[in-house]
């Protein structure tokens, strides 16, 4: 099969690879948290305050332990999902400050549109997971937010979801809820409900909040998903390849450190790395080169036999446009069809994760569906080839109203967003684009919305926890 895209010779992988095994034993990686260190430490890891230096053989006994596969249990088991080799997963977007419409007008982000998100992933045939901070609440206090989010989570959706790690109290948090929700901590033990995406600081360092999450969730055998975003020519190299060998390092180091905490923790290997425009140093999200760096991500993850994340309908546009739709697309389907396992950001990202909108939202589902219309197997047959009625109509035949093409034309894809009308019918429908139905459907899904069953009991406590947590943490104090 012909790919013109770059595939990695076994030579140029391990060139990487071995670049990556240099910077780390020879120039290592820094985790600024002591008990990061002291774990280190405790397992041999050479560690010169706050630098580590790990050996090949480290990395390698790691890596050993990392599942190529692993599943993630969500409140409702119809919404289980898998995670690695075939297996991969749509996610929303996340981190946006900022809600904009489909003209770019944009507004701070409330913690009501985090409420709307919730509403989409559970309304949604093609995200398979909700995520968290889907966007930033400016209306409520950053220290108690986690708290209502990770609430909207267990209660308006009951599809798998993402912990609150943006910092070490939202994943301890994130932790005693899913606990209530689960029966109690040792049941959460013993499965996976809850990944959790870290990020490494580029260039090669850990925040002793970051660290300290991979060590609190690997503990209790929860997935991590250890991410780099390096931006060539600002935070890391300008060459590409020199890019990746550091990023390479920057994700191995947390998956050590994950697998000293809990060995066969589930990880999955992330890298949203893009070019710095070196105009304005804006990270250019949509650029090729993030598209390059997205396949070359791939490739390394699957050389280690791990999952992989990557971005989704990434875009440095800030409204619903075809620059919008163009970057989207080439990322999203240069994910979906080199192998990623993990798809954040796969609706509703807008103007490098300055802001989230709801119409393209509705637009990137469409290419989600689309995509995986794309990814579906012929199933190739002597029935499916059908020889004898293509002999049997021969030259002159009408295939239109023959009984074969009644029996199977509803398994063509028929999309719910573009038009396939001909210019009469789509003028006396309104001549409506793109963006005016996505703001009908959005609306139509919000209506149909029905709030999933959840235990009284178990609401009830999640609620009272919140209720107290909230009231602890305004005070600065933490309990649990």
């Amino acid at each position: 099969m012909t790919d013109r895209m770059q595939v990695f010779t076994r030579d140029e992988i391990n060139l990487i690879h071995d670049a990556s095994m240099e910077i780390l034993s020879e120039t290592g990686v820094k985790f600024n948290s002591e008990e990061a260190l002291d774990l280190f430490r405790q397992h041999g890891v050479t560690v010169t305050n706050p630098r580590v230096y790990m050996t090949e053989k480290e990395v390698v006994r790691a890596l050993e332990t990392v599942p190529s596969r692993f599943v993630v249990h969500a409140r409702n088991p119809q919404y289980n999902v898998a995670i690695g080799e075939d297996d991969f997963v749509f996610l929303p977007t996340a981190g946006a400050p900022n809600v904009s419409n489909a003209d770019g007008v944009r507004r701070p982000a409330t913690l009501d549109d985090y409420f709307t998100c919730c509403k989409l992933v559970q309304t949604s045939d093609q995200l398979d997971m909700n995520g968290y901070l889907t966007v930033q609440p400016n209306d409520v206090p950053s220290q108690i937010t986690h708290l209502d989010m990770m609430l909207a989570n267990l209660t308006l959706c009951d599809k798998a979801f993402l912990a609150g790690s943006n910092f070490r109290q939202a994943a301890l948090d994130s932790v005693e809820m899913a606990a209530i929700a689960w029966g109690g901590i040792d049941e959460l033990k013993k499965l996976p409900v809850m990944p959790a995406v870290v990020h490494a600081a580029s260039p090669l360092k850990y925040s002793p909040e970051m660290a300290e999450i991979i060590i609190d969730l690997a503990r209790l055998g929860q997935p991590l998903v250890i991410t780099d975003m390096v931006l060539a020519g600002t935070s890391g190299p300008i060459s590409l390849p020199g890019l990746m060998a550091m990023a390479n390092a920057e994700i191995l180091g947390g998956i050590v450190l994950s697998q000293l905490a809990g060995p066969g923790t589930p990880v999955v290997y992330g890298s949203v790395s893009a070019p710095s425009d070196m105009r304005t140093v804006a990270s250019a999200v949509g650029a090729p080169e993030a598209v390059v760096l997205a396949s070359a991500v791939i490739q390394l993850a699957r050389h280690y036999k791990i999952p992989c994340r990557t971005g989704g309908m990434l875009t440095n546009s800030h409204c619903l446009d075809s620059q919008a739709a163009a970057e989207g697309t080439l990322m999203m389907s240069t994910a979906v069809r080199n192998g990623a396992n993990f798809i954040l950001h796969a609706c509703g990202q807008l103007g490098s994760y300055i802001s989230m909108s709801f119409e393209k939202w509705i637009l990137d589902e469409e290419v989600c569906r689309t995509l995986r219309r794309v990814i579906t197997a012929m199933d190739i047959n002597v029935e499916s080839i059908d020889v004898a009625t293509i002999k049997s109509l021969g030259s002159d035949g009408n295939y239109l109203t023959h009984p074969t093409t009644f029996k199977h034309c509803r398994s063509l894809y028929q999309p719910r967003l573009f038009t396939r009308d001909d210019y009469q019918k789509w003028e006396s429908k309104g001549a409506r684009c793109v963006a005016d139905k996505t703001e009908q459907m959005l609306a139509d899904r919000l209506a149909r919305y029905k709030k999933p069953p959840i235990d009284q009991g178990v609401e009830q406590a999640l609620a009272e926890y919140v209720g107290r947590q909230k009231k602890a943490l305004m005070e600065k104090k933490f309990i649990f």
